[in-house]
């Protein structure tokens, strides 16, 4: 009678989280773009935390600081305090962050904010770029979509191109899947980043977030899964 040992088990979990398009030893930069701090972590912090477990750099890339919005707190101090804690977030999912010069809820698209963004990622030479799907209900949402997406294609569509949903139902809508990743051995680290954004009410938004993932993970066949549509010219491959 053969014997699987414990050994065994971990090579092969490990080989099963290589990304298909990618040769061995190679590093991904990894760019997930959000309207503020928190909205990445929500959409994909799941999936960050599986390509970051591999050494893979990803950095957060947020539209502003979040200066409107922190319960509690004189609005003065929004700003930092939200920084500070997208900061936390990163941390704990071994990623970076990086932050557009915009404003909570002042959000600008137009051919200085299209130029200005577009340099920002091409510094970050993203071979995966996720961002929101642009059919939200928050309008900041839909800029940091537009932007990224104009980004992309002024790249010449190099890096594989996918969006992701936040709070489906409530901010995205009519979301139709073409990816999913199975994030059931990572969704502690995800909660952990999206409770580092404590002004937030992570309560709340945590809990309808995971019955978005819960879901996701029945249609697919998982515990737990985040999911993607992938842009019809993006390369497919790099997906984890």
């Amino acid at each position: 009678m053969l014997r699987t040992t414990r050994r065994e088990i971990l090579l092969a979990s490990a080989s099963a989280l290589v990304v298909s398009g990618v040769s061995p030893g190679k590093k991904l930069k990894v760019v997930v773009t959000g309207g503020h701090p928190g909205d990445p972590e929500y959409g994909c912090g799941g999936t960050v935390a599986r390509y970051t477990d591999l050494g893979h750099e990803v950095t957060f890339v947020y539209l502003n600081r979040g200066e409107k919005g922190c319960a509690g707190k004189p609005q003065t101090e929004c700003g930092a305090i939200r920084t500070s804690e997208a900061q936390k977030a990163c941390s704990i999912l071994k990623a970076q962050s990086a932050f557009a010069r915009q404003i909570d809820g002042e959000a600008s698209v137009n051919a200085a904010a299209y130029d200005e963004f577009r340099h920002l990622i091409e510094s970050l030479k993203p071979d995966i770029l996720f961002t929101h799907w642009p059919v939200d209900g928050h309008r900041d949402h839909r800029a940091i979509s537009s932007l990224t997406y104009d980004a992309w294609l002024q790249s010449g569509k190099t890096a594989a191109f996918y969006y992701y949903e936040v709070s489906d139902g409530e901010d995205t809508l009519m979301f139709a899947p073409t990816d999913f990743v199975d994030i059931s051995q990572t969704e502690s680290r995800k909660r952990d980043a999206c409770y580092a954004h404590a002004s937030q009410s992570p309560d709340r938004f945590y809990a309808l977030q995971s019955k978005v993932t819960g879901f996701r993970g029945t249609e697919s066949g998982y515990t737990q899964a985040e999911s993607f549509i992938r842009h019809s010219q993006s390369r497919r491959d790099l997906l984890i």
